[in-house]
């Protein structure tokens, strides 16, 4: 019974801190994500405060992902620090409690964060982003070109300097090379009337043009025209249709799966979509090595009566998991070393640290 009794408070406590630092940290992105919005429409005309409010509210939940492991590890850091100031975590010590026993609620509690984070708020963070994402390309970057990808092929839309617009449609790509095949072309003038329409063996993207062989040109009330080749002006590289599909943070959990069966199938790499869904898999057990090495900082610190050495600690292991983190998936993105392994390297880590400089605190 006192164990229970004594594992919900901690939990409890745990919580409560948890909340707080999370909801801080929230509100604080939140206010330099509207900043730095504000800054970037200042010479647009769509770019209302309201406008670009609205941008930063969608933005808010994908933000919160990225903050929850910090998060984490401050709220671990300052709910121990009020357990020992309060001499609690000094009794139970001495009441035979080792480090494991009082660091499990918090544990539990944080994998229990994680798998709500992951499976319940992703999908909700990731459709507001997906708005978010279409409002900047309207208001801030007021782009013309947009790309799709479904199990009907690939879809593109281009516009030229006149406002005519042209949808392209292909079964398969080869993106090593970036050809279309087969592929059609539909022809809109900037009244979206329809105006003709291609239809081809192939379309190949070399030096601002797509270069269309062995095709049939369509006119209204005109007879068929077969052609050897023809040359479409476009704006388009490989680099913007590989990073014009849909971002791995504006798809669910759910989703992502068969959106990487889908792109590979296409020939498109899928590395940047695989590597979201291992990390997203890896959450949960990196916020409980949050919890392990917030406990190494505030425990050891707190022994030798240094509070300003566990904050310095627990922000210089924090910036350090950051920048790690994104060397490594850069890394895992060159395909320099496996996806699944850059994904997972800085939850290994961490559990690794926390745990060892845990055993050796209490058992020296």
């Amino acid at each position: 019974m006192l164990a229970k009794t004594f594992s919900a408070y901690v939990a409890r406590q745990f919580s409560a801190w948890f909340c707080g630092v999370f909801m801080a940290m929230v509100i604080i992105t939140f206010l330099l994500d509207y900043l730095e919005l504000i800054r970037r429409g200042g010479t647009k005309l769509q770019a209302t405060l309201l406008r670009l409010f609205e941008m930063a509210a969608l933005k808010l939940p994908h933000t919160a992902q990225e903050v929850l492991p910090f998060a984490i590890l401050f709220g671990t850091m300052l709910a121990f620090w009020r357990l020992t100031r309060n001499n609690e975590l000094v009794v139970a010590r001495a009441a035979g409690v080792s480090v494991w026993q009082f660091l499990t609620p918090a544990l539990v509690v944080a994998i229990l964060i994680g798998i709500v984070a992951v499976t319940v708020f992703n999908p909700i963070a990731s459709f507001t982003q997906a708005l978010y994402e279409k409002l900047e390309a309207h208001v801030l970057r007021q782009g013309s070109d947009q790309l799709a990808l479904s199990n009907a092929g690939l879809w593109l839309r281009q516009s030229d300097r006149q406002g005519d617009q042209i949808v392209i449609h292909a079964g398969k790509i080869a993106s090593h090379q970036t050809v279309l095949e087969p592929v059609t072309l539909y022809f809109f003038d900037a009244a979206t009337q329809f105006t003709s329409r291609i239809d081809a063996q192939d379309a190949r993207l070399e030096r601002g043009d797509w270069v269309i062989e062995n095709g049939t040109r369509w006119l209204p009330n005109e007879p068929p025209q077969p052609f050897d080749e023809w040359r479409l002006a476009t704006t388009l590289t490989p680099r913007k249709i590989e990073e014009s599909f849909a971002s791995p943070d504006t798809m669910s959990f759910w989703d992502l799966p068969g959106y990487i069966g889908l792109l590979e199938q296409s020939g498109f790499p899928a590395q940047r979509h695989r590597l979201y869904f291992n990390v997203l898999l890896a959450r949960p057990f990196l916020l409980c090595a949050m919890v392990l090495v917030a406990a190494t900082f505030s425990l050891r610190m707190q022994r030798r009566g240094g509070t300003t050495l566990m904050i310095v600690g627990g922000v210089v292991s924090g910036f350090v998991l950051y920048f790690l983190s994104d060397i490594i998936f850069a890394l895992g993105l060159s395909t320099k070393i496996p996806v699944t392994l850059a994904a997972w390297t800085p939850t290994g880590v961490s559990l690794v640290f926390g745990a060892s400089m845990l055993l050796h605190l209490e058992d020296g």
